[in-house]
């Protein structure tokens, strides 16, 4: 099981990107546990790119997403994180870049990975954004767009990274997840309900994802 993470204060986050702003607090160390217990889970097993999704919305899966891709690409991983949100992306607010190109653009054949990814003040962080939408996406996605991300990403990141939408609301979620080499459900304690928690973990079983752990968001 992926180790509990605390409460995280809104006032302490610049961007929510605590673990860049402040690597020594008692949260930044949280997100190197999980990072850790993702290499240690992975073994001789081949885990580069996870999907991050929770059962409802508003449940910490950005914040999640955003500091776990930090935490890896300061041990000195090359990371690319995608924001696969596209109803609701905000990857381009939380690392201050433009969204004028991204997922979109690549998954509508437009623009090549390199022209759609923007780089980041981290070194070793890459952000794939959503890119404005045009309606094809979702059909792009079911089809084969992912795995050909996939393909032309893992030829220059060590890991890649998805922050998807709730996996009980967009079926897209389930399609990256049966995709993808690994998933983490991010649970809000005291938020999430525990029949849609439960659904949330009967749909990635039902795609045969690989669910290698629940991060458990402001437990107290």
């Amino acid at each position: 099981m992926i180790p509990l993470v605390p409460s995280i204060s809104r006032a302490a986050v610049k961007r929510n990107l605590l673990t860049f702003v402040n690597p020594q607090s008692r949260v930044s160390e949280q997100y190197r546990a999980i990072r850790n217990q993702i290499k240690f889970f992975a073994g001789e097993q081949t885990v580069r790119s996870v999907v991050i999704t929770s059962p409802g919305i508003g449940e910490g899966k950005t914040t999640t997403a955003v500091n776990l891709a930090v935490s890896m690409a300061l041990r000195g991983d090359r990371v690319l994180l995608v924001d696969a949100d596209l109803s609701k992306p905000r990857l381009h607010v939380t690392f201050n870049v433009p969204n004028v190109s991204g997922l979109s653009g690549m998954l509508t054949g437009k623009l090549t990975l390199h022209e759609a990814v923007s780089h980041t003040e981290i070194h070793g962080l890459d952000v794939l954004c959503s890119g404005p939408v045009h309606g094809r996406e979702a059909e792009l996605i079911a089809s084969n767009g992912v795995n050909i991300l996939l393909h032309k990403a893992r030829e220059r990141y060590d890991l890649v990274m998805f922050d998807c939408p709730s996996v009980l609301t967009v079926t897209d979620t389930s399609i990256m997840a049966n995709q993808c080499d690994g998933v983490i459900l991010v649970i809000n304690s005291g938020r999430t309900d525990k029949a849609a928690a439960l659904e949330a973990k009967k749909v990635l079983e039902r795609v045969k994802a690989n669910v290698i752990g629940v991060v458990m968001n402001k437990h107290r």
